[in-house]
């Protein structure tokens, strides 16, 4: 290690920058995140650093360099594009014992600006001490795919519970095992998902009862997207990694489940038409039942829960068994393989309106709202609907949609498997069958279809227009 990495603090205290230019506004954004005092020093200044002069966000002292400017300062930057002026500031700063950094040049540097993570009161710094900045930034980036934005405000309720610990624990060995136990407990789960005022009840009866930390059973709700691994959430993917069972449904694409736990219980629970694992009922009472016995409980679905994910049936279950949960939502079907076979749902000049179907009711049946599935200008895509595609598309010509009507089916969306056919409505169901697409599917009908022609971006083997 070649340098110490510290933390300053900066709150009211003079921090000079000089130059005034897009460095200087990199460096200037960062020290007001410090709730520092900022003297800006430069006779030019771009637009963004006007900017923050005209909100009085800083003061701006329209001057060359002098080394004047340097008093009372407690860290100095430089940031001009004048590698003389940088240097002289460099020297006056040392000779003040002033704390100086300058852009690029870690020779004339005495303290260098660590790349952030900012989850405040949590903050991480990477340092290459100089070296390698981007490499620096690339660290940071992968850091931030790791830590939630909340994980600040775990760290905020543990210090407000600080004093508590403290009194009622009497040993550091004591506090420590306590707040370990809190830390890989349902406390950090509740304030991960939110619920903040749920979190603070159970670590104050935590403390108050001296109690052992236990893992509550819960069920995560969680939308496993499209099929592409990579529209996960990123909440999704922290849950998937911690459940200690996932009860995963038929449109979990074969990648997602991948990146569950390696060593979670499976359970399938997939439902195809007539051919049922288990009934929605049955299920929504497995996941109560697992949770009861303390286990965490990943719900996996495809798309998203609650667009005929049927979700809303399960927490209702949840609720009445007093089963804590949370609910990830995913990107759901229609917005993932509409995108990924180059087909926007809106377009000013071709829909002003999306609707969501699916293509088979509760009995089983196909009868739906066929007058506002044929209304113009707009997008109607249809969810489950291979074994009534005939009906449909008969239906929607009977209720005014032309024949002509752009129709396309994409099966295995967002995957490398994609498949697309594009029809009119008039011989879409006969296309299909030739084409011999099977489930699971997404059919969209509108205009927009047009569209694919000119904007297919991801395209594979499997993935030609047909």
């Amino acid at each position: 290690m070649q340098a110490l990495p510290i933390f300053i603090d900066l709150k009211q205290r003079n921090s000079v920058v000089i130059g005034g230019g897009d460095v200087a506004t990199r460096k200037v954004i960062m020290l007001l995140k410090a709730q520092a005092n900022i003297v800006l020093v430069s006779p030019e200044l771009c637009h963004e650093l006007q900017q923050l002069v005209d909100d009085k966000k800083l003061v701006y002292v329209n001057a060359h360099f002098s080394p004047e400017q340097l008093d009372g300062a407690v860290i100095v930057i430089a940031a001009t594009d004048d590698e003389a002026v940088n240097e002289i500031v460099s020297l006056e700063a040392k000779k003040r014992n002033i704390p100086v950094n300058v852009v690029d040049a870690p020779a004339l540097c005495s303290f260098t600006m660590a790349s952030i993570v900012d989850r405040s009161p949590i903050v991480i710094a990477i340092s290459s001490e100089g070296n390698a900045p981007v490499l620096a930034r690339y660290i940071r980036t992968k850091i931030e795919t790791m830590l939630p934005a909340t994980y600040g405000r775990i760290a905020t309720v543990a210090g407000d519970f600080r004093d508590a610990v403290k009194a009622k624990f009497s040993t550091t060995q004591k506090r420590r095992i306590f707040w370990e136990g809190v830390l890989q407990g349902p406390v950090v789960e509740r304030i991960l998902a939110g619920q903040e005022s749920a979190a603070r009840e159970l670590l104050s009866n935590l403390i108050s009862e001296q109690a052992d930390i236990q893992h509550h059973g819960e069920v995560y709700l969680v939308g496993g997207g499209p099929g592409d691994p990579d529209l996960l959430t990123l909440r999704a993917l922290r849950l998937m990694q911690q459940c200690d069972v996932c009860v995963y449904d038929k449109l979990v694409s074969p990648e997602v489940m991948e990146l569950v736990r390696r060593d979670a219980e499976l359970i399938y629970v997939g439902k195809a038409r007539d051919q049922h694992t288990l009934p929605q009922e049955e299920i929504n009472f497995l996941l109560a039942k697992l949770a009861l016995e303390g286990k965490r409980v990943l719900r996996l679905k495809g798309g998203d829960p609650f667009i005929f994910g049927r979700g809303g049936e399960e927490i209702e279950t949840l609720m009445e068994q007093g089963v804590p949960f949370q609910v990830v939502p995913g990107i759901t079907a229609a917005n993932g393989v509409s995108s990924y076979a180059g087909i926007p749902l809106t377009h000013r000049d071709y829909s002003q309106s999306c609707l969501f179907i699916t293509g088979h009711l509760k009995d089983g049946t196909v009868d739906l709202d066929w007058a506002a599935m044929a209304r113009p200008k707009q997008t109607v895509v249809i969810y489950m609907g291979l074994i009534g595609m005939a009906e449909i598309c008969k239906q929607l010509i009977a209720h005014g949609v032309p024949p002509d009507m752009p129709a396309a089916v994409v099966q295995q969306g967002t995957t490398i498997r994609q498949r697309v056919l594009t029809a009119t409505v008039l011989d879409l169901a006969e296309k299909v069958a030739e084409a011999k697409i099977k489930a699971p599917c997404l059919t969209i009908i509108g205009e927009v279809v047009k569209l694919r022609q000119k904007l297919a971006w991801f395209e594979s083997d499997n993935n030609k227009t047909s």
